[in-house]
């Protein structure tokens, strides 16, 4: 008979105690959905894989020092984005702007996981819903890491409708999510690499 892990201190405490199974379990609920979390931040599906099989062994290695009165849903995801955070510092020197939105991001997750995946959600979602053109533009500027100058010369327009629609989105953005919107993008879009601009 399959052992039912749904009560987040009883799967801890076999966690904690070996219990193979419960590794097993662990894996099967939450690898892929930390995979597209992963996924969202790095962009990279094999970086994503990487991350997050770090995190769930190491899970397992460090299974003696988990706590039963936490929720392991939110000590996974904080974990891959910790991962995610420390591969990013190994890979390049760190901007002081970077290195404060990266510390506020470290705030986020540390103050109220719960917190930080809903307004992470509520920006995702804004973005979707911003006017046609306007998201057009926004997105070819922070997802894909053209310069104002490519975006109007790409889309036939004067730079400054450009910059238009640009502080248009950030306006719409911030109603939303207050001045916690520009760490969001930049965990968002700001580990991206400029793409080409193709006619």
């Amino acid at each position: 008979m399959k052992t039912d892990f749904s009560d987040n201190e009883f799967f801890i405490q076999h966690l904690k105690n070996g219990n193979e199974h419960a590794y097993e379990y662990l894996v099967e609920k939450y690898h892929h959905r930390l995979c597209v979390y992963a996924n969202s931040l790095v962009n990279d599906k094999d970086q994503a894989e990487d991350i997050v099989q770090n995190v769930l062994i190491r899970t397992w290695e460090r299974r003696h020092n988990l706590k039963t009165d936490f929720t392991i849903k939110s000590f996974l995801y904080k974990s891959v984005h910790n991962e995610f955070i420390d591969q990013y510092r190994k890979q390049k020197s760190v901007t002081a702007l970077e290195k404060k939105y990266i510390e506020e991001l470290e705030r986020f997750t540390e103050k109220d996981e719960v917190f930080f995946e809903k307004l992470l959600s509520i920006v995702q979602k804004e973005i979707q819903n911003l006017p046609p053109k306007c998201k057009k533009i926004f997105l070819m500027s922070k997802q894909e890491g053209f310069s104002n100058v490519e975006i109007a010369e790409h889309l036939n327009l004067s730079k400054k409708a450009i910059e238009y629609h640009i502080t248009k989105a950030f306006a719409i953005l911030r109603k939303k999510a207050n001045s916690d919107v520009e760490p969001i993008l930049f965990l968002l879009y700001g580990f991206r690499k400029a793409k080409t601009i193709r006619a």
